[in-house]
């Protein structure tokens, strides 16, 4: 069937062919791509692409932002979205605003027994209701890695989530999943985290604990290590790993597994 959505798409990719020198120096720096297919790499070269043609990055003095880095970060915001239909899954924003460092965000908070409370929070991140995404350079710069951090990937598991409205830990779920299953798992793996945190504030948690701030940040930081530290979520919280597994269509464990077995630079000790 005809769609003007795909002829679009169609017609931006033949206007806007991506430069293989250049994507061949962004692939460099970010090994959270490596194990992908050639098909796979392919379509998110496209998307990327597609990315860059719908979204404003919009770079605050002191951010010096080029063709590569505009790539970088396209490449790191399409990742989640590899394995999904095109269904416009980025659509609630038109903008990423870059920060050339951490900035000051205004904050209000209303407690349990209805003291508003109002304070600033030094964030690398932010993503707004209805505007844009925030991301501090060096954040994005930072990301890419398999070492559980990944500023675009966490900030836009955010816009996911806004989805449904209020960013809550709820992304729209597919069809074929359950809304029980998900609460189950998350709700479970959310308490324990607080648990641990509860007993010892220090406590050296299996996952970052800035996810036991509350169910929309646990969504975001999962998010993350789904994608950059996949070995440790499923072996903190496996229930957590095979949700997101089913929502995003993908399995970078098995990905990371196989570059252990099979290349050099991943290759454990006892491969040696």
């Amino acid at each position: 069937m005809w769609s003007l959505r795909a002829w679009r798409h169609r017609r931006i990719l033949a206007r806007h062919p991506l430069d293989a020198q250049r994507w061949a120096e962004v692939r460099t720096r970010l090994p959270i791509l490596d194990g992908l297919d050639a098909r796979e790499e392919l379509r998110l070269q496209q998307r990327a692409v597609l990315f860059l043609h719908s979204k404003q990055l919009s770079a605050l003095p002191g951010v010096e932002l080029d063709d590569s880095g505009r790539l970088f970060l396209a490449a790191q915001a399409q990742l989640p979205l590899l394995h999904l239909a095109d269904l416009n899954w980025y659509g609630g924003f038109h903008e990423i605003v870059l920060y050339p460092d951490d900035f000051v965000s205004p904050q209000r908070h209303r407690d349990a027994s209805g003291v508003e409370h109002e304070y600033d929070d030094a964030r690398s991140g932010e993503a707004w209701q209805h505007g844009p995404v925030i991301l501090a350079w060096p954040g994005v710069q930072s990301s890419g890695d398999w070492e559980g951090y990944n500023l675009v990937i966490h900030e836009l598991a955010h816009k996911l989530d806004m989805l449904n409205g209020d960013a809550n830990g709820l992304p729209p779920l597919h069809s074929d999943m359950r809304i029980s299953d998900w609460a189950t798992a998350m709700q479970s793996a959310y308490d324990d985290l607080n648990a641990q945190l509860d007993r010892d504030a220090d406590a050296e948690t299996p996952i970052d604990p800035y996810a036991a701030e509350n169910p929309a940040e646990f969504f975001a930081v999962t998010s993350e290590y789904f994608f950059t530290a996949p070995d440790l979520l499923q072996q903190a919280y496996p229930a957590v790993y095979a949700q997101l597994k089913e929502f995003y269509r993908q399995d970078p464990l098995a990905r990371l597994q196989r570059l252990q077995v099979e290349h050099p630079d991943y290759r454990p000790a006892e491969y040696d």
